[in-house]
């Protein structure tokens, strides 16, 4: 456990904690993004159709969901910096052989590892991010999290690159996948790595609290975010390529429209936060990702798609960051504990969200499957008005 220290840090060491933070949202981003183009080529590899492929998404989804259960644990007792480390070492590794391994029997299992550690490394980097918050007294949250889209961009958009130059999806993924988890590793000496006590929080605080109360409500509207977004990184590319005829290096240029817009909206999401309700904030950016969803689906065109996607982005992006913020709001638990228990919830949006998409497609068409989008950014809308008022 990382011992307690009795003075603040200065504003030097928060300076290089920030940036060390950010470092760290940005290569789970482009991991995130570079697995997202590369749904397709797992596809492909295997020979799988969507409801086999659910399996593999719900995989790796089944493994974040289950890990939230000690994720908070681990963090008090490794410190995000030793979260951080082993995360990005054992997803690097994973995705660098997901399009190697012999068969499904090996993949899936490695995918419940993947995204073990995905989580894991998820709750210790948002639990820095609020920790740097109630520290600095800045708004950082949607900042990071735009850092995170950014990332993720990147990654699809190198992806679509390397798809067009021919380099065997294989290789791309061991070579991003190894390379920026170095970088991550490498970076995250500067991490605060805040003791709860540090943090302002009182250390005898429970490390996971069962959802109930404000909390549960807190999880349903994550749980609710997180489906939505949650098909977009697993279909949206698949989407393009099949529903609506694009090549596989175009449609991943989707994925980079859908995660660049987000990251936009995130990046300016700390000032609007200041200026606006939280409230009225989610309710109408919820609102315009149903719009852009239902335009992208009705329309069927590429150019249409892809401006939509990223209309879908930027209405998307404030849902995690205010989230998340808000449940580290509630007394009685640690921040990584309550980022954890309303995760249990919102991560359940992924574990529910590939084989419903899987079965929809199959039985229907993808196009009626990604409609879940719009019914799931609906009742955001809907429910932004439980969000509690920020003091």
């Amino acid at each position: 456990m990382t011992a307690a220290v009795d003075t603040r840090p200065d504003a030097a060491r928060l300076s290089r904690a920030r940036k060390a933070v950010r470092w760290q949202f940005g290569a789970l981003g482009v991991l995130g993004g570079a697995w997202g183009a590369h749904i397709p080529s797992v596809k492909a590899q295997y020979a799988l159709d969507e409801a086999t492929l659910s399996l593999v998404l719900l995989s790796a989804a089944l493994g974040a969901v289950s890990s939230l259960f000690f994720a908070g644990r681990v963090v008090e007792r490794l410190g995000v910096r030793g979260v951080v480390r082993l995360g990005a070492s054992v997803m690097g590794v994973a995705l660098a052989l997901v399009l190697h391994w012999p068969g499904l029997w090996a993949v899936l299992p490695a995918m419940v590892l993947f995204g073990a550690l995905m989580s894991c490394y998820d709750v210790s980097i948002n639990a820095e991010g609020t920790a740097l918050e109630s520290l600095s007294g800045r708004t950082v949250m949607s900042n990071l999290h735009g850092t995170f889209s950014l990332g993720a961009m990147a990654g699809a958009a190198l992806c679509a690159g390397l798809l067009r130059l021919q380099i065997a999806p294989a290789w791309q993924l061991a070579g991003i996948g190894l390379g920026v988890s170095a970088l991550a590793m490498l970076t995250s000496g500067g991490l605060l790595d805040a003791h709860p006590r540090e943090a302002g929080d009182d250390g005898e605080r429970a490390h996971f609290a069962w959802p109930r109360g404000l909390l549960l409500v807190i999880g349903l509207l994550i749980f609710t975010g997180m489906t939505a977004e949650g098909v977009m990184y697993d279909w949206c590319v698949l989407y393009l390529k099949q529903e609506v005829g694009m090549s596989q290096d175009r449609a991943a240029l989707g994925y980079a429209s859908f995660c660049g817009a987000m990251a936009l909206a995130r990046f300016g999401g700390d000032a609007l936060r200041a200026r606006y309700s939280e409230r009225l904030l989610l309710g109408a950016s919820a609102s315009l990702s149903a719009v852009a969803m239902a335009i992208v689906l009705l329309s069927g065109h590429p150019v249409v798609s892809l401006i939509g996607y990223a209309f879908v982005g930027a209405g998307l992006a404030p849902v995690v960051p205010i989230l998340f913020n808000a449940a580290t709001r509630v007394p009685g638990v640690s921040r990584a504990a309550a980022i954890a228990s309303v995760s249990s919830i919102g991560y359940s949006g992924f574990l529910i969200g590939p084989p419903m998409i899987g079965a929809i497609a199959h039985a229907v068409s993808l196009t009626a499957a990604m409609s879940v989008v719009v019914v799931g950014t609906v009742l955001l809308a809907v429910g932004a008005r439980r969000v509690p008022v920020q003091d």
